[in-house]
């Protein structure tokens, strides 16, 4: 499939690169692989994404300064701080991730730079090289979207928590309850999950699956990985009946994988297909919100017409009632005439 002759114009079945991607990825192929793959979804795109504000090339963009620089360079150490590639002050490694960073800040000044790209940017890293990394996270960030999870409102971030949250009610009902008990939501656990595309807590070759599945389907993947590993502790974390240490459970065992676990999860996630869930909890989100935050003159005036409406009803039931009592009271009558006639 990477040696298709003019393979950027070549749609590829879905199914054949679905069932490739199952079995594993070559290391030392995975960075060509990725970008086959933006390909592929390029090819196949119906609706168009939002394009980046500009087309500067990378090495115009460099030659720019940075907003951001400071945040950027204050994070670089926290950055897989114990690879070989990283793990030097300013070395190879934290340059080109210096310069990744920099040069889509400067691209997208809305986004400017947000903590867990750079370790989404330092995955990248690890199997491209430094330009056609940033061509890899622009392809991230515009076409499928993860860019809105960095705006500073981060209210992506928040619908995220929400629609998780109802997708363990489907899928892990008792879970759930088990977490509401203990006053635990998503947003105490999972937000780096979402940010960091698991790569600021789980093991790198892990991850690399996720991001070879994150180029196939989409963020999408993020939610799947996370129900897959959630169901697949539920037994060890409904162990424990305390805050801190289901807390501590699902930021500590979970990222424990097994080669086994590892591709229990990768199977999962290809055959489930959470589009049309995720769909309808955004909306709902977006519903409860503009309830939860509208005018007040607004929540004043529905409140008045569910009060009349309960009123209208309250007058009908009422005369209901007064019918109902009126007829059996005549029954009553007609069957003490009735009883002492006889």
């Amino acid at each position: 499939m990477l040696a298709t002759p003019d393979r950027p114009k070549v749609k590829v079945d879905m199914e054949i690169i679905h069932a490739a991607l199952a079995q594993g990825v070559p290391k030392q192929h995975r960075g060509e692989v990725w970008k086959f793959l933006s390909e592929q979804h390029l090819l196949r795109q119906t609706v168009s994404s939002q394009p980046p504000p500009d087309n500067t090339a990378y090495k115009e963009l460099l030659k720019q300064v940075s907003s951001e620089q400071h945040a950027i360079l204050i994070d670089l150490g926290r950055t897989f701080p114990t690879h070989p590639y990283f793990e030097e002050s300013m070395g190879p490694g934290q340059l080109s991730l210096y310069n990744v960073l920099s040069a889509y800040s400067v691209l997208d000044p809305e986004v400017g730079y947000c903590q867990g790209l750079c370790f989404v940017t330092g995955v990248l890293l690890l199997h491209l090289e430094e330009e056609d990394a940033f061509n890899m996270l622009k392809f991230l960030m515009f076409v499928l979207g993860l860019r809105q999870q960095y705006k500073p409102s981060m209210t992506a971030v928040q619908i995220q928590m929400y629609q998780l949250s109802r997708l363990l009610h489907d899928y892990h009902k008792d879970l759930q309850c088990h977490l509401e008990q203990q006053d635990i939501a998503p947003s105490l656990y999972a937000p780096p999950w979402f940010l960091t595309n698991f790569a600021s807590q789980y093991p790198l070759g892990f991850v690399a699956r996720v991001f070879d599945m994150l180029f196939l389907q989409g963020p999408e993947v993020i939610f799947k990985v996370g129900l897959s590993l959630l169901g697949s502790h539920k037994l060890l974390i409904m162990q424990h009946d305390s805050l801190e240490s289901i807390v501590d459970v699902i930021k500590t065992e979970l990222p424990n994988l097994g080669l086994v676990q590892m591709e229990k999860t990768v199977n999962q996630v290809c055959e489930m297909d959470l589009t049309k869930q995720l769909q309808a909890y955004e909306v709902e989100y977006q519903v409860l919100n503009d309830e939860l935050h509208a005018p007040s003159d607004q929540r004043s005036a529905h409140l008045e017409k569910v009060y009349q409406s309960l009123q209208q009803q309250n007058s009908e039931l009422m005369e209901e009632l007064q019918v109902k009592t009126h007829r059996n009271s005549g029954a009553c009558k007609l069957a003490q005439v009735t009883f002492f006639s006889a």
